[in-house]
């Protein structure tokens, strides 16, 4: 396990390195993800990108500090994170519930005179499209047979009740997290958006990942590959190529 970046943030681990890439990628996790779910995205592409992968607060090193049950205010505590690093053009990737506070980070980055230059939306319809999902009051077994069905959790870590003892707060406030967001209406990102999904993924619908188009002046697309929520697990090079493809663009002067 690497170590929190000499910057002394406990908010991002920088896994390989690339003092020389010309972008910075800031990976955001999913409901109950930290920040090594990762390490091969940032294996993948270093040296030519700089890959920040942001740990959450309640897991892993941090799992004394206490969770954040509110996306919104998630959002502004990771760009208050973020602007040292914007020495650097930064693109965004988020899966799941990250998708939806990368569009909360790129919002506020864009604010502080700091747009990216790509969102990368995976994983999750777009954001002003609000329905139940997650009934973070569920009890224990409920939540875990939740996870069993989105998959992308060892079956193995499911069944071991000690790993899932210390999990199941964190799952359950970042559920609450999801489930209690309300989109509020603004104006849309000046960034492209790269909307990535699975063709099987039960949460989002391909006109769920359409309604992203409403939420940028860029370019904009759509990629659905093979497999449901998790499809980057099995599809990661595919992923991680898209994602170096994108970002092999000339990027924009910082302002």
């Amino acid at each position: 396990m690497t170590t929190p970046d000499a910057r002394n943030s406990p908010w991002i681990y920088r896994y390989r390195p690339a003092p020389d890439a010309r972008v910075r990628l800031v990976c955001l996790p999913h409901a109950g993800g930290s920040a090594p779910f990762f390490v091969p995205v940032a294996r993948a592409l270093s040296p030519d990108v700089d890959v920040l992968a942001v740990q959450y607060p309640g897991r892993l090193e941090r799992r004394n500090e206490p969770l954040i049950e509110s996306l919104t205010e998630l959002a502004a505590r990771v760009v208050d994170e973020l602007v040292p690093w914007t020495d650097r053009p930064l693109a965004l990737f988020g899966h799941s519930l990250g998708s939806l506070l990368g569009f909360e980070v790129a919002r506020l980055l864009t604010e502080k005179g700091h747009p990216p230059v790509r969102l990368f939306a995976s994983g999750r319809r777009a954001p002003d499209v609000h329905r139940a999902e997650f009934d973070y009051a569920l009890d224990d077994q409920g939540l875990l047979r939740a996870m069993a069905e989105l998959g992308g959790t060892d079956p193995r870590i499911l069944a071991d009740e000690e790993l899932m003892r210390m999990a199941l707060p964190v799952i359950r406030a970042d559920y609450r997290a999801v489930e209690t967001y309300r989109y509020a209406a603004g104006a849309p990102l000046g960034c492209p958006v790269t909307v990535l999904t699975g063709g099987d993924d039960p949460k989002v619908s391909a006109a769920d990942a359409a309604a992203w188009r409403a939420h940028t002046s860029g370019a904009f697309e759509v990629v659905t590959l093979p497999g449901g929520h998790f499809y980057l697990v099995d599809h990661h090079e595919k992923v991680t190529d898209l994602i170096a493809d994108r970002l092999a663009a000339p990027a924009p002067t910082l302002r």
